[in-house]
């Protein structure tokens, strides 16, 4: 990943998302996207699977002159407000159900055609039952395609609608000119009839489409979910009690009451009570976390027992859901490489088809004399060659796999970081807060002589009580439950240790807790007990002379050492980065399987980019996984930046691939889902692509029927669909 610079003019942008009504296929989203895109500062990206278009546009412009530009393309479009992002459209159920009507009807009415058609029996009345039957299925039935066809027509576009309208008004319209005149021989009774292709390819394309839009809405389930995790109501403390608010009146610094098996309503601060909660459905993750006072909760998690009592310090739009949200809309509006591809296809496709129709039909009546025959393998063409699979290939494929994601805690930020990894040979590893917790404690304490351990630590921590930095809260939280004497004094040794004096009156005894060579004597006992720990070891003692060690170590993240083995396992270099000494570092290396010699260490917070660059230069594709901020510009200069969500908003915001659970096995299964994300996606754009270069010509050729054409075509599309949805078991559950 390549840090951008903002642009001036960049500041002068807004956006707005729109929910799309109308659209039917990949030439319709690439029309909207070339007729908005041409106003002054526009540009547009539509998404077919979800209906929806991301609108940037000059600030000297409104929302209400953006929605008219789209509406005069010929297509419906309303602002969608923030509560409402991961909804799905509000059109599509009543879609779906009035297609499930048209497609019975016409389902119905087509298999008498049928029979009529294809039977043994001929009677004078045969033919008109035809058209008497077919009438409804082609005016009514397949209404949706004319007036998609005549809207577009009006605007100088043609979609695939176009292409299906044109199809079965020339069968229908041919079968009523050869019922009134007889047909060519002027027999009505033997004349050729393609009532049961209109009605029959008819009904197929609307049983694909309502398949098509129902698979599409299984693919949105999970990103649905994310928005039903909020809860709806929340029991406020006021001065005369508790209150229950719907959660849109909840505000910041409210004190909330969360009871057992409850959903947290927003993010906050635990002021009373001890519990768990259940944070699978937002970060992935199976184990309950233990909060109390003090402790950081999330909206969506469910309290598992207890009573809690939390302060709102974010609402709405600010929560980490609607953070989550924003993350995984983001991936499904962007556009990968292969998916620009296919856009500028479906772009030309239509008219190209349009022309082969005509042609293929003057060659046939040419050829075989014969006009019926010519317009049967012409209506043949426009059918089969609807480039719907084309455009629904990358979307749907996007849609699942990113809702996939989010119910694992795994957010892609966009399309491109799909193609990104496939690139991806070395992982580099921060150590602390990735592969460690990055919370320190208290792994050994050696006293020498008659110093018993206890007196030790308590004169450890009644110096570092005065400090904040990580290995002296360590060293307190140690000696928590135990009654500490007085210290006064404090004074730190940047990058050595502090000093104090403890005690008070004749017992005050200058303490000093660090390095080694704040002492004139360290007894030979302590040193040996330091060089054996895995940690960074710090000296207590009084008088020159040291008289205890205590050993703070980070520890090792359950899980850490399975994750790198799936990284090696998927052919991937892995290397630990690390500001901590050599000897740690390596000791940390070796405990989860990392090579001695992949193990960069004692590296300075601002210098952790300038060794990502320099691995880019050895010609190796990176990847960077951190949590803190001085992981950050690492974060930007690899070429895939993965950020653990458990860390800082900095390296959140610098990343590609945000991970909100903490374990390490995130990683090798962000990756593993980006990748299979993208084979997913090549597999359906080469099925479309190759389905529609065989069909083509075979069609012209007179190799296939026009019924033949719709089931396929419609197949089509509905298997892309499909094995998209392969995606929603692409990661085992917690």
């Amino acid at each position: 990943m390549t840090a951008t610079p903002t642009a001036p003019e960049q500041l002068d942008e807004q956006s707005v998302d729109l929910a799309i009504t109308g659209m039917t296929c990949a030439s319709c989203a690439a029309r909207i996207e070339k007729k908005v895109g041409k106003l002054d500062g526009v540009t547009a990206t539509v998404n077919l699977a979800t209906e929806k278009a991301h609108i940037t546009y000059p600030r000297s412009m409104t929302k209400g002159e953006i929605v008219a530009a789209v509406e005069r393309t010929g297509y419906g479009a309303t602002v969608i407000e923030p509560d409402e992002r991961l909804a799905p459209p509000a059109h599509t159920e009543l879609r779906r159900a009035d297609l499930a009507r048209r497609a019975l009807v016409a389902g119905v009415l087509a298999a008498i055609v049928m029979v009529l058609a294809m039977g043994p029996w001929r009677f004078p009345a045969n033919p008109w039952l035809q058209f008497a039957l077919t009438t409804p299925v082609w005016l009514w039935a397949a209404w949706p395609f004319h007036r998609a066809a005549a809207i577009n027509a009006r605007h100088g576009a043609s979609t695939m609608d176009t292409l299906v309208s044109i199809g079965v008004t020339a069968a229908y319209l041919w079968s009523v000119a050869a019922l009134i005149t007889g047909g060519e021989h002027g027999d009505r009774m033997h004349a050729h009839y393609y009532f049961e292709t209109a009605a029959v390819v008819t009904a197929f394309l609307l049983l694909g489409r309502w398949l098509e839009a129902r698979a599409k809405d299984q693919g949105r389930s999970a990103l649905t979910s994310l928005m039903n995790l909020g809860a709806k109501e929340v029991t406020v403390l006021t001065e005369g009690g508790e209150r229950r608010l719907p959660i849109d009146d909840l505000t910041v610094g409210a004190h909330f009451v969360v009871r057992p098996g409850e959903k947290v309503a927003t993010d906050g601060v635990v002021l009373d009570g001890q519990s768990a909660l259940d944070t699978s459905l937002v970060t992935g993750e199976s184990i309950p976390v233990d909060v109390g006072p003090g402790s950081d909760v999330t909206a969506g998690t469910v309290n598992t027992h207890g009573r809690l009592v939390i302060e709102a310090t974010a609402v709405g739009a600010d929560t980490t859901l609607a953070a989550i949200t924003r993350l995984v809309e983001q991936a499904q509006t962007g556009k990968a490489g292969v998916q620009r591809l296919a856009d500028r296809i479906s772009a030309v496709f239509v008219p190209v088809v349009l022309v082969l129709a005509l042609l293929t039909f003057i060659g046939w009546w040419i050829g075989s004399g014969s006009a019926t025959t010519a317009i049967g393998v012409a209506v043949t063409v426009l059918i089969i060659a609807c480039p719907c699979a084309l455009g629904l290939a990358t979307p749907t494929a996007l849609l699942v796999g990113t809702g996939r994601g989010a119910q694992r805690g795994i957010l892609i930020k966009g399309a491109q970081v799909l193609e990104d990894t496939r690139r991806i040979d070395t992982v580099v590893l921060d150590k602390t807060g990735t592969i460690t917790t990055g919370l320190a404690r208290v792994t050994d304490l050696t006293t020498a002589g008659p110093l018993q351990d206890e007196a030790a630590l308590r004169a450890a921590a009644a110096v570092e009580s005065g400090s904040e930095h990580p290995i002296a809260r360590a060293i307190v939280a140690e000696a928590k439950g135990v009654a500490l004497p007085p210290s006064t004094g404090f004074r730190a040794l940047p990058g050595a240790g502090a000093i104090a004096t403890v005690g008070t009156g004749d017992t005050a005894t200058e303490v000093t807790v660090g390095r080694a060579n704040l002492f004139s004597a360290v007894p030979a006992e302590l040193t040996a007990a330091a060089a054996g720990q895995a940690g960074t070891s710090v000296y207590v003692g009084w008088g020159d002379q040291a008289r205890a060690v205590i050993t703070v170590a980070d520890d090792v993240r359950d899980g850490s050492a399975r994750a790198i083995a799936d990284l090696r396992a998927e052919g991937l270099d892995v290397w630990l980065l690390s500001g901590d000494t050599a000897a740690n570092a390596t000791a940390v290396a070796g405990e989860v399987g990392i090579d001695a010699e992949h193990v960069i260490a004692e590296v300075m917070p601002q210098d952790k980019h300038a060794v990502i660059s320099r691995l880019q230069s050895d010609g190796k594709v990176v990847a960077m996984v951190g949590d803190g901020i001085n992981d950050a510009a690492a974060l930007v200069q690899a070429d895939l930046g993965l950020a653990m969500g458990t860390g800082t908003d900095v390296a959140a915001e610098s990343a590609d691939i945000v991970l909100a659970r903490s374990d390490l096995a995130a990683v090798p299964q962000s990756i593993e889902l980006s990748r299979a994300t993208l084979r997913i996606i090549k597999q359906n754009l080469g099925w479309a692509f190759g389905y529609n270069t065989a069909a083509i010509p075979l069609a012209m050729a007179g190799m296939l029927n026009p019924m033949i054409a719709g089931a396929a075509m419609a197949l089509s599309s509905v298997l892309v669909v499909t094995n998209s949805l392969r995606l929603r078991r692409a990661l085992p559950d917690a």
